[in-house]
């Protein structure tokens, strides 16, 4: 059976396999709420969705409004002013149909917001938590230091952070600063932008950590029947698995683009976030939508690079973009001729 684990100072305890909702907004909502429904009826207790997440929340409220006092719903936002973080926070409340959130995080943020530093936002955290509409204040990242100034502030109970076995060593000790601090980790990214085909492995690495919470983007049904499979038996890091992790970390290894589409948007239309990973793409998740007209014509767009360094600027992960573009292009008209990449 899947273990439970203690969402740091907060106390929330939950299975370790979480629901993460930026997915859904591309289905309907009957495909939507019928995933979610069968979530929670699998095990599932812990739901992150985000106000910038189109209509995540309001499908999340019509799914689990009569489970309420049964679930952990995580949301997110990314304003930077009081009044637009006020105007967040009673959407999100409307849309999911609760009178509270659980966890309420400051979306992908680019400071640590601290009391007295000017911007009122942590304040606004704190009001809210007095008044009983948020319980735990938390804090989402996806550049490094933000994320360990995040956890040494002791202002925040919750940290999310992309995190899968493809992680460095800097991002392994964030995981284990966060136990250290009593900081709940909740790991974004566990699939890292669809370069780990292999939820077993996946969750094998997860839970080697008993401070770590995984969220996983679901989209399919036949996605989420992988990760409930899980809450029954759950998969051991055992000398096959670590061999195969090991040589997935080893194929891997350097500088490859996440998906994350923070560079975005580009001033000549070039779709970043799946262009400058496309290589990668062809060799692990073949698909024939790869090489369709609509997806050359995004790649050609890259001859229009003018390396004006914006993407670089953006890049949570300091990757030299322009760089990586022009080499999956040269991949890409490779495998258009014929070639087969290795």
């Amino acid at each position: 059976m899947m273990r439970e684990i203690i969402l740091g100072s907060t106390g929330i305890k939950v299975k370790q396999n979480a629901f993460g909702a930026l997915p859904i907004q591309r289905d309907s909502v009957e495909v939507a709420v019928g995933l979610l429904r069968k979530a929670y009826e699998g095990g599932m207790r812990f739901f992150d969705t985000a106000r910038a997440y189109s209509d995540s929340e309001e499908k999340v409220g019509i799914a689990l409004k009569d489970v309420r006092d049964d679930i952990i719903i995580a949301t997110k936002t990314g304003s930077t002013t009081p009044e637009e973080f006020w105007n967040h926070l009673n959407t999100s409340l409307s849309l999911l149909q609760t009178d509270h959130i659980d966890i309420y995080q400051f979306h992908c943020a680019n400071q640590v917001y601290r009391p007295g530093d000017g911007t009122g936002m942590y304040e606004c955290m704190l009001e809210a938590k007095d008044k009983g509409l948020i319980k735990h204040i938390g804090i989402t990242a996806h550049k490094i230091q933000v994320a360990f100034d995040a956890v040494e502030s002791g202002l925040y109970e919750t940290l999310q952070y992309p995190f899968s076995y493809l992680a460095a060593d800097k991002e392994i000790e964030l995981v284990n600063l966060c136990k250290e601090k009593n900081v709940g980790f909740i790991a974004m990214k566990g699939l890292a932008g669809g370069l780990i085909n292999n939820s077993k492995a996946a969750m094998a690495y997860m839970l080697q950590y008993d401070n770590v919470l995984p969220i996983w983007g679901i989209q399919r049904e036949s996605e989420l029947d992988e990760w409930l499979a899980y809450m029954d038996e759950m998969p051991v890091m055992d000398e096959a698995m670590r061999t195969f992790i090991n040589k997935e970390q080893t194929e891997l290894s350097g500088d490859f683009c996440r998906g994350c589409g923070y560079c975005m948007p580009c001033p000549k239309g070039i779709m970043i976030n799946q262009c400058a990973r496309m290589s990668l793409m062809l060799r692990r998740a073949p698909s024939k939508g790869w090489l369709a007209p609509n997806m050359q014509e995004e790649m050609k767009k890259i001859e229009d690079c003018i390396e004006c360094g914006q993407c670089m600027k953006k890049c949570p992960y300091s990757l030299n973009t322009p760089s990586l573009l022009k080499k999956n292009y040269e991949d890409y008209k490779k495998v258009l001729s014929g070639e087969v990449l290795v």
